[in-house]
């Protein structure tokens, strides 16, 4: 077990003193109105809103999982979440823009813009507490459960112990600070991580077992059954392997599963921070900065120290046998990253876990505004009290602000591993994707439609993960994911078809507020032409096929630069540099286009 020397602790209380001493600063501005303490008053510029959304997509749970991936499926199998880029990318130069135009509070309010009648109205409720309250405990006990197994493994805490302690400065600064407390602390929090990211990366190859970087390499190359696991791309011997985490993540998933942080046509606290932006550019400057380096700069530090934990944590017996006070519970293969911390050195060790508890304050502080806003905007003004005061409303949210955190950690209790939690909420997500990112362009999908694919990819999630029809019928977690796509992608555009369709003047008024552009507008705007009510908007119509353009050509660029990375640790230069000419190349034509894009 790592001994926490005086040093190591004053880092951390000097961290904890900075997080508190910015939600104080930020108390008094946030708490002036609901836009303040959720949105900053709309003022707030490309870099800071990006380097927010990179630090609460670096959760304390994030290292766990890509270690999980990496001991489990080799490096191939971040796949799974890699795919994601291309959703990114869609997000950025499509629909960033498209979001800062609507103008509100929250994502969810987005429903009685684009939807009408009674339905939209319900919808915009059921998604706040299936969202806000359900869904985001589910995420942020996920997150709870990786700060439990770093007390437990570095520390010795029992898991209740973990979570009281992990919960109770996150809670305070957040509900004190609001979105521009949580903001600012994520710009330092996000540096505090990597830097502690890539020192636990250089002292886990620095291991006596491990030998280095060579040692490593050494090590899984002459070693057969280990040689795959450096392997970036899957083996196409291996069919089953192959399809399940890069054919399937690449041709269906990215555009067909909702995952918070990565929602087809955007979503969540993405989605706050984009309409916290200035303006349009700097929504989508934020959205393009938190993909290349969500994707291209965090990842390898995180792979190597998995790697290296396979050559001196071979199997879970070594993990428990070298912590055997440690719950076993929590000994899965997620647990050889916090294992590998226990080798720092003083000092470094106390910033490594600082950094991990910033990853976790950055993540629980914007899930707890995010479903907070939720809670406020549009469940507790929408249909509590429309009337309640601006002083009303940010108290409704710091108390809703203590009571999620309450729930998801208590549930985080009950979890056992990263990537388990991983598989389940992409399963819930599966087949919704495709309409989140067509409702922006297609006239005829309506409230029914949305309700429709979030219930019936709920109950194929819950047969699938918690009924033996998985096991029954030997289903991989792929075939399970293709099937829930399959099931409820259909599900939802047979209801499309068969209701009604919404009001004219909903449709109108919304061209006019957003103009997404596309020919799926095409029958609203003729309708409105002879109906003698032309829809003229003050924003320029989007160029979709601009969109798709920049969108490939910054998948290019991310990936390029992201195996650029790879081959260099693995020693193939010649492949790297290659790759790297392929990124900066990307790059330079994509900041030609950039002016273009922003018009």
């Amino acid at each position: 077990m790592a001994l926490l020397q005086t040093i190591d602790w004053a880092i951390i209380i000097a961290f904890f003193a900075f997080a508190l001493g910015i939600g104080v600063w930020a108390s008094k501005k946030s708490g002036k109105d609901s836009s303040e303490f959720f949105l900053s008053g709309r003022s707030m510029p490309w870099w800071l809103l990006g380097f927010s959304m990179v630090a609460t997509t670096f959760s304390t749970d994030t290292p766990n999982l890509v270690t999980d991936i990496v001991r489990t499926n080799g490096v191939a199998g971040n796949w799974c979440w890699w795919a994601f880029l291309l959703t990114g990318m869609l997000t950025v130069f499509v629909y960033a823009k498209l979001w800062r135009r609507t103008n509100v509070l929250t994502d969810l309010e987005f429903y009685e813009i684009r939807y009408s009648g009674k339905m939209a109205a319900f919808l915009r409720g059921f998604r706040a507490i299936y969202l806000g309250v359900f869904f985001n405990i589910a995420i942020m006990a996920t997150v709870s459960l990786a700060a439990i197994k770093i007390g437990g493994i570095m520390l010795g805490l029992p898991p209740i112990h973990c979570v009281i302690w992990a919960s109770l400065v996150t809670v305070a600064f957040s509900s004190m600070g609001g979105f521009r407390g949580v903001i600012i602390t994520d710009f330092v929090l996000f540096i505090i991580a990597m830097i502690g990211a890539i020192g636990a990366a250089v002292v886990s190859l620095g291991h006596e077992k491990v030998g280095g970087l060579s040692g490593l390499m050494e090590y899984f190359n002459s070693t057969p059954e280990l040689a795959s696991k450096l392997d970036i791309f899957p083996d196409p011997g291996n069919w089953e392997f192959f399809a399940t985490f890069l054919l399937i993540p690449i041709l269906v998933q990215w555009w067909s599963v909702w995952y918070p942080g990565a929602e087809p046509g955007g979503g969540g606290y993405l989605v706050q921070r984009m309409l916290a932006a200035k303006n349009e550019k700097h929504a989508t400057g934020a959205t393009l900065f938190f993909n290349v380096a969500h994707y291209a700069l965090r990842p390898w530090p995180w792979i190597l120290v998995a790697l290296a934990s396979l050559m001196v944590f071979p199997d879970l017996a070594s993990i428990q046998s070298a912590f055997p006070n440690a719950d076993p519970s929590i000994i899965k293969n997620d647990a050889a990253y916090s294992a590998m911390l226990t080798f720092l050195p003083s000092g470094l060790l106390g910033l490594v876990l600082t950094s991990l508890i910033a990853a976790y304050m950055s993540t629980i502080s914007t899930h707890l505004n995010w479903g907070s806003s939720y809670i406020v905007n549009d469940i507790w003004k929408r249909f509590v009290k429309p009337d309640a005061s601006e002083k009303e409303l940010v108290w409704v949210g710091r108390m809703s602000t203590v009571l999620l955190m309450v729930v998801a950690g208590t549930i985080a209790l009950f979890l056992q591993n990263a990537l388990q939690a991983f598989e389940i909420l992409l399963q819930i997500g599966a087949g919704t994707g495709l309409l989140f990112i067509l409702r922006w362009f297609w006239w005829r999908i309506n409230a029914v439609s949305e309700l429709t694919a979030m219930v019936v990819s709920f109950i194929v999630a819950i047969v699938m993960k918690m009924t033996p029809i998985a096991k029954t019928y030997n289903l991989s977690s792929g075939q399970q994911l293709i099937y829930g796509v399959a099931i409820t992608t259909v599900c939802w555009v047979l209801v499309t078809i068969f209701t009604k369709a919404d009001s004219k003047e909903t449709l109108r008024n919304f061209c006019k507020i957003a103009n997404p552009g596309g020919p799926g507008w095409k029958k609203v705007y003729e309708e409105a032409e002879q109906d003698g009510k032309s829809i003229k908007s003050e924003h320029k119509a989007e160029s979709i096929s601009l969109g798709i353009i920049c969108m490939i050509l910054g998948c290019v660029t991310v990936y390029s630069a992201l195996f650029s990375t790879g081959y260099f640790l693995y020693g193939k230069t010649g492949l790297a540099s290659g790759m790297a000419v392929v990124s900066v190349v990307g790059a330079g034509v994509l900041m030609k286009l950039w002016n273009k894009v922003n018009a």
